[in-house]
């Protein structure tokens, strides 16, 4: 199939770049403060891109242990990051003279990464914008042509691309921004494209913003989450995540076959914050140590209610992910000398520390192990994973009880749950 490579991408690259990046204010700063439209136009003087370095930006997606990246081709601002027909105001008519775009794209190609262009359906830039189109219905036509042009124009210039990454459905729906006949448009031009779900349709996977979450039923999804609070750069946004955090993201979206989109933005100048650089190349390093937790995965989820055909479950210690016969702990809560794992219900052939490939001594007593001649100390500075084989595939189950009911009973929570709501 089409996606079965995005299903198993599991780590991407998100880059927010564009005239906000100067201001440092976010993303949003033109609607957020209703900077007068002449005014933010004049940004496009300053932006000289002067670091801006795809080669880097994509060697560090590399280095990472990422799979594909995203670039915000045109957002929300209108400002597009590469040589249009349709319009003045560009990176290389009124900025810096490059075509950014096509740096990415092409730095991305020569490294392997797959490639996805983010473009928003809504700008508050280009005349009549979306409030002139949902007040008048010939504004609206103008409008909507107007947003076909551009993508046309986008697929047709960067062909081939592996993802259009829509953004920006406000005001419409799908019937509104006509999706069916956009998403045929593109089609046309490039047959082999993903569509994310954001013009209003399904789309070929589903794009949870903030959060993870695999979809019920399951199809093919990404979460795309920002490395501290903020999209575009916002120089008093200091809250970065953690390698721990990081690492407990690709474990729930492994856990999910989805993927993680981490998002970095570039300062005005496309210069990449350092805490960013810093954070990416150590969990880089651990998925060296320890991608086969990650990468490849099967399903293991679990629900609190119902078994069901459900294979996962929680422990105190930290997340489990499966692939065949194998089970991976990342034991993000390090107990000391002596692990114990129980509801096993598949037999163990060994228990292997990852990164080492130590094989470590145990006992398997009906559905509980216990691993014993642990250092006393986390051997990972991340998290450490054990990889357990086992003689079949594995599944986790036990209850809110000491022991699982012989008769039928609910997972956890026999009401709706106030977890997962």
């Amino acid at each position: 199939m089409a996606n079965d490579w995005f299903a198993e991408a599991r780590y991407g690259l998100f880059i927010h770049y564009g005239l906000y990046s100067l201001l440092g204010r976010g993303e949003w700063a033109l609607n957020r403060e209703q900077i007068p439209l002449a005014d933010y136009r004049k940004l496009a003087r300053k932006f000289t891109a002067a670091k801006f370095d795809a080669g880097k930006i994509c060697d560090l997606a590399v280095r990472a242990g990422m799979k594909y990246v995203v670039l915000t081709t045109m957002h929300h601002e209108g400002f597009r990051l590469y040589d249009s027909a349709l319009s003045d105001f560009t990176t290389v008519k009124t900025a810096c003279g490059r075509d950014l775009v096509r740096e990415l794209v092409e730095a991305a190609r020569s490294r392997g990464l797959r490639i996805g262009l983010y473009h928003t359906l809504n700008q508050w830039m280009d005349q009549p914008d979306a409030v002139a189109a949902l007040e008048d219905k010939a504004a609206y036509e103008v409008f909507i042509r107007n947003t076909f042009d551009r993508i046309r124009e986008l697929v047709t210039k960067f062909n081939p691309i592996d993802i259009m990454w829509y953004d920006g459905w406000w005001p419409f729906n799908a019937e509104g921004w006509r999706g069916e006949e956009m998403n045929a448009m593109v089609r046309r031009i490039q047959p082999h494209i993903l569509f994310n779900n954001r013009n209003g349709l399904p789309g070929d996977f589903t794009t949870p913003e903030g959060h993870l979450g695999a979809p019920k039923p399951w199809r093919p999804w990404e979460a795309c989450i920002t490395m501290n609070n903020s999209w575009g750069f916002h120089r008093g946004d200091k809250a970065w995540k953690t390698p721990q955090q990081v690492v407990e993201m690709l474990a729930t979206v492994a856990q999910g076959r989805g993927n993680l989109l981490f998002n970095i933005g570039p300062k005005g100048d496309g210069s990449i914050p350092e805490p960013s650089v810093r954070l990416l190349e150590t969990v880089g390093a651990w998925l060296r140590r320890n991608g086969e937790a990650i990468f490849n995965t099967d399903l293991f989820t679990y629900d609190l209610q119902q078994k069901g055909d459900h294979r996962g479950d929680w422990n105190s210690h930290g997340p489990m992910t499966c692939r065949g016969n194998a089970l991976y702990w990342l034991v993000q809560r390090w107990p000391g000398k002596t692990l114990n794992l129980a509801g096993l219900k598949t037999r163990v052939i060994k228990v292997t520390l990852l990164g080492t490939n130590q094989d470590l001594p145990f006992v398997q007593d009906d559905g509980k192990v216990t691993v014993t001649g642990l250092p006393l100390r986390a051997p990972d500075p991340v998290c450490p994973v054990l990889r357990f084989t086992c003689d079949s595939a594995p599944s986790v189950y036990l209850t809110g009880g000491m022991r699982e009911p012989r008769v039928p009973h609910p997972h956890y929570d026999p009401c709706p749950s106030v977890i997962a709501h």
